[in-house]
């Protein structure tokens, strides 16, 4: 029986590293082995943002990576909180009753729902104003030597 909190708390907490996947389907889910990637290059990004600052290119391409990452799993989060007992129940547990214990929704669930919408638009936000932020100081620098 695959729980419905379960599920949330992992795509909210473990997400970015594939948890939910390898809980939800097994150890041979392709997304699950696919996740970690962008998450280790955003990763990546943010280290290389505070050895190298803001104005290094590449950090700022490839730090909203990890952003976008995590606010994709916080989005899962709360679509598998939101699903019904009959819909979750038909699709992870098909041999139980639409109505079993597993696939309701219990105050955990609810908490797990309402962090992910909080943690997840902050950090969306986050990784659109550093890629925006970055770009445009790009740019301003780029016209000011082109002025020169």
């Amino acid at each position: 029986m695959k729980n419905k909190t379960v599920a949330t708390w992992l795509a909210f907490r473990g997400g970015p590293f594939g948890a939910h996947p390898f809980y939800l389907h097994g150890s041979g889910d392709w997304l699950g082995w696919l996740l970690p990637t962008p998450t280790l290059v955003g990763a990546y990004g943010v280290l290389r943002m505070w050895s190298l600052g803001t104005n290094d290119p590449l950090s700022w391409v490839l730090t909203p990576v990890l952003g976008f990452t995590f606010a994709g799993c916080c989005l899962t989060a709360i679509v598998y909180g939101l699903r019904t007992p009959e819909a979750w129940n038909g699709r992870f547990n098909p041999q139980a009753a639409p109505d079993s214990k597993a696939a309701q929704t219990r105050w955990a669930t609810i908490w797990a729902m309402v962090m992910a919408l909080m943690m997840g638009a902050g950090v969306l936000m986050g990784s659109i104003a550093i890629s925006f932020q970055g770009f445009f100081n790009a740019q301003v620098e780029e016209g000011r030597r082109i002025s020169r």
